[in-house]
């Protein structure tokens, strides 16, 4: 065997620590995947089966999970902040407390997925499908929910009671028969939102943009819409008795003051 002279050792011991953390992140990849560590941040998981997996308390921090199976998984107080979950099926997922902070869930299977108490802040679930998913006291403050749909469907409506939705982007999207009482709509963007026969009941949607959106059969009853815009929203049959208003922009284009 041929000794290394210091100048091949030099240029050697480079390159085979470059290779390292690559080795290092396959080994955690496939503990991972072998069920032998619950740990694997920024891993490629991409389309890969977890099918009725218990994963719950999983940190799978900014990992690659695009098209990945997570139908009927159990992901309780999963760290999953910055992953992406393109195109994911996470369709009866339970995703309680599970933190989704910054995700990527643009076009994701979310059917009857259970995300009460979730923290999904500035994540974007544009055209995602959240059929009968249950978002209670959930926190998608800053969320982008453009084209998402959430309609009812046969099972029960979608349930969004208490969610912190201030600020979010729920332009075009599908809400129709949700409930989001007591919701915090502050500042949130609702243009051309379908909102029929959902239940708003002492939501706060001061300052929301409801520009053209579809609040018919809607019941506001209680709701705080101080500040919101209305114009060309559609009311009709809607329970607005009881809500608050103070420089509201109605349909029509007139405030309304109280």
């Amino acid at each position: 065997m041929i000794p290394l002279s210091a100048c091949a050792l030099a240029v050697a011991l480079p390159a085979i620590a470059a290779l390292m953390p690559s080795a290092a992140a396959a080994d955690q990849r496939d503990d991972f995947l072998a069920g032998r560590t619950r740990e694997c941040p920024r891993c490629d998981l991409a389309g890969m089966n977890f099918k009725r997996r218990d994963l719950s308390g999983v940190d799978l921090t900014a990992a690659n999970l695009r098209e990945a199976n997570f139908h009927d998984a159990k992901l309780v107080a999963a760290r999953l902040a910055g992953a992406d979950l393109t195109g994911a099926n996470l369709n009866k997922a339970n995703l309680s407390r599970a933190d989704l902070a910054g995700a990527n869930l643009r076009e994701a299977m979310l059917y009857a997925a259970n995300l009460d108490g979730a923290k999904l802040s500035g994540a974007d679930l544009s055209s995602a499908l959240m059929g009968t998913a249950r978002f209670t006291r959930s926190d998608l403050s800053e969320a982008v929910l453009r084209n998402a749909d959430l309609r009812k469907a046969r099972l029960p409506e979608a349930v969004m009671i208490g969610a912190d939705l201030s600020g979010a982007a729920l332009d075009l999207a599908f809400l129709r028969g949700a409930r989001l009482d007591g919701a915090g709509l502050r500042d949130t963007r609702l243009m051309g939102a379908e909102l029929n026969n959902v239940s708003l009941v002492g939501a706060d949607l001061s300052d929301a943009n409801a520009l053209g959106a579809n609040l018919r059969g809607a019941d506001l009853s209680r709701a705080v819409l101080a500040g919101a815009n209305l114009r060309r929203a559609n009311l009709y049959e809607a329970k607005l008795d009881t809500a608050v208003f103070r420089a509201t922009t109605m349909p029509d284009g007139s405030i309304r003051e109280e």
